[in-house]
């Protein structure tokens, strides 16, 4: 599966990709399952899939016992030879650094963006390769690198295309970044990769961000951008046929940033139901009995812990 012509992210619609999908539609496979499937389709430099991380955070936190969660590498871009996308000015990687720049404005998750001017990623195959790798053996550990990784090239303008920065990414997770690297360029990494890409194409995916909710019988939503927290609920009440949901309570931010390392203010605003105004009191008092560092970047503060 090629997507040569997927890199464009939309701002208005949030979606990364071509995509004339509505936001949310009523879909239908034959295949039976046994419990609710989410399938979330992505892609490592998908900029609107880094702009939803904070309602899919806690989408995740709280519905997450309604579903069985499921991460699907989309291929994003395989390679800029014989890209060119005339209408939104797209034809060479320095076209994509306002695009993101934009995203990161109106998002508020943070995004650099010069990358493309002073070291443009050439493919988001290799990343995506090697998350599938330690996806391989380690669901949760996967996304974490995913998590690692779009920190690395939106915020910290690094290439995440380079093995030098996808090994010390890997080697952070206490994972030997070497090794894994060297499996993803195997055609192990490549097939994994195309099994993604095979189940995407066969969910009708063809933009980034895209959740797919599926009940036990083959019915359910497909979601297409980054939407609000009500957009997931709403939808997953639809597939479970539930007029109310029950969801867990928020984890408390001491064990949220002992958890996930960095988060930035957004993500806890989402969380908490705050205002931005009220980040740093809020942080204060459920962060007094922990050392953290409060440090900003682009205009928005983040924190971690140490």
């Amino acid at each position: 599966m090629t997507n040569n012509n997927n890199l464009i992210c939309d701002i208005e619609t949030g979606v990364c990709g071509v995509s004339e999908d509505d936001e949310m539609q009523v879909i239908d496979f034959s295949q039976k399952r046994k419990s609710i499937d989410v399938y979330y389709v992505t892609d490592p430099i998908c900029s609107h899939c880094w702009a939803l991380e904070p309602v899919l955070r806690r989408f995740v936190e709280q519905y997450g016992h309604y579903v069985n969660f499921h991460t699907i590498m989309g291929g994003l871009l395989e390679k800029w030879a014989g890209f060119a996308d005339v209408s939104n000015g797209i034809s060479s990687p320095s076209d994509v650094a306002g695009h993101w720049r934009e995203v990161g404005e109106h998002s508020r998750m943070p995004i650099d963006g010069t990358l493309w001017l002073e070291n443009p990623i050439q493919s988001s195959y290799p990343p995506s390769r090697v998350f599938k790798v330690i996806q391989k053996h380690n669901g949760d550990l996967a996304n974490v690198f995913l998590r690692r990784a779009r920190e690395a090239v939106f915020v910290f303008n690094q290439n995440i295309a380079e093995n030098s920065v996808l090994i010390g990414i890997v080697n952070k997770l206490g994972l030997n970044g070497e090794k894994i690297v060297k499996e993803a360029e195997l055609p192990i990494g490549q097939q994994l990769l195309t099994e993604d890409f095979a189940l995407a194409s066969q969910l009708g995916v063809r933009g980034f961000p895209t959740i797919i909710m599926l009940n036990e019988e083959n019915k359910g939503v497909k979601i297409v951008g980054s939407r609000t927290l009500d957009s997931y609920t709403s939808g997953l009440k639809q597939v479970l046929n539930l007029d109310e949901l029950k969801p867990k309570q928020q984890p408390a931010l001491f064990s949220l940033l002992e958890k996930e390392k960095l988060l930035f203010s957004k993500e806890i605003e989402v969380m908490y139901d705050i205002e931005q105004k009220d980040i740093n009191r809020f942080v204060e008092s459920e962060l007094s009995a922990i050392a953290y560092d409060t440090k900003e970047i682009l205009g928005e503060t983040y924190f971690i812990n140490r």
